[in-house]
């Protein structure tokens, strides 16, 4: 039916959806770190756990709808470019902690400890596109390890967060994760965390017809997959994170802000898993071209380069920003500019 739409109301349909899953984003943030005071879980593993995976759902669905309906392009585009776009939005919050580099502010084990994580799960994926063209009932063998080694980071990260072997140095700059109120953190947590699976819900559907819009897009005009995956349907279902990133800042949860994003992104990786299974025409991993891969490298060095930042920890840099937000700017204006006109 939506693809049946003149431009005009696919284009109004594609803001609505794209507004629903900004709004529910919004509180969906609050409550994370009210969740992350209640249960003691800690704004960084909360930010990558709790609200990096619920404003990650809208792009699961877009993938998977991709890859059920046989465009592996679309799929994976849509998933690594979301991780390159999410780690841009850092760039933005750096801009708004105006009182020191955003990276040095939010210091946190945890956070370099899923950046990690992050760089081996791409890198996983890009063994499987580089590997041997397998698929056991459909799913390539690479899926079920980078599933596996995404659950063992999860743990690993609980460890890190509980009982870290490494500690940032304090400085004046440096926010710590510490409830803000002792009676709220005594409350439940049970009546916000059931209005966040609701929330959770609204942005699953908006991220089905921001799919159907996408796909529409494609075969309509013409467009390339992975552009449209890459720099449409990621950035928007990636507004999530800009806007909690963004609220958490604003908020005073910086650990929650960085950690949303890194988590958010490592959690995006299992978008190829999924995407996996519901292609039906073999391994996705060799079903992609070229750009896709492109977007893939984006992603790792992205995240390389904000891992650095973490451990630099720069106070201040141009205008008050730090130099890896400059960079993570620059490397992905030169993507943008390499899939639109390469």
């Amino acid at each position: 039916m939506i693809g049946a739409l003149p431009l005009w109301a696919l284009l109004a349909v594609f803001a609505l959806a794209g507004a629903v899953v900004v709004a529910a984003s919004i509180k969906a943030t609050a409550l994370a770190d009210i969740i992350a005071d209640r249960t003691r879980l800690g704004e960084a593993l909360a930010g990558g756990l709790i609200l990096g995976g619920a404003t990650s759902l809208s792009g699961i669905v877009v993938s998977v709808d991709a890859a059920w309906q046989g465009d592996a392009s679309f799929a994976f585009a849509n998933a690594v470019g979301g991780i390159a776009a999410q780690t841009l939005f850092l760039a933005a919050a750096d801009l708004l902690h105006r009182e020191a580099n955003l990276e040095h502010a939010a210091a946190e084990p945890a956070n370099l400890f899923q950046a990690i994580m992050l760089l081996i799960l791409l890198s996983l994926a890009l063994c499987a596109v580089a590997g041997p063209d397998l698929a056991y009932l459909g799913v390539h063998p690479a899926s079920i390890v980078l599933f596996l080694a995404y659950i063992a980071g999860v743990r690993l990260s609980a460890a890190v967060r509980d009982d870290p072997m490494w500690r940032p140095v304090q400085t004046s700059a440096t926010r710590t994760d510490e409830p803000e109120d002792a009676d709220e953190a005594a409350k439940s947590a049970l009546r916000p965390a059931i209005v966040f699976v609701a929330l959770v819900l609204a942005m699953g559907a908006a991220g089905w017809v921001i799919a159907q819009v996408g796909g529409t897009f494609i075969a309509r005009f013409g467009l390339k997959s992975s552009l449209v995956g890459s720099l449409v349907t990621a950035v928007v279902t990636s507004l999530p994170e800009l806007v909690t990133t963004l609220v958490a800042v604003r908020r005073g949860a910086l650990q929650l802000a960085v950690g949303g994003i890194i988590g958010g992104n490592t959690f995006d990786t299992l978008f190829l898993v999924f995407s996996d299974a519901a292609y039906r025409e073999g391994s996705l991993y060799h079903a992609v071209g070229a750009g896709d891969l492109y977007w893939l490298g984006t992603g790792m060095l992205m995240t390389a380069i904000l891992l650095a930042g973490l451990i630099l920890r720069q106070r201040a840099g141009p205008a008050r920003i730090g130099i890896e937000s400059v960079l993570l700017v620059a490397v992905y204006a030169m993507a943008s500019i390499y899939e639109l006109f390469g």
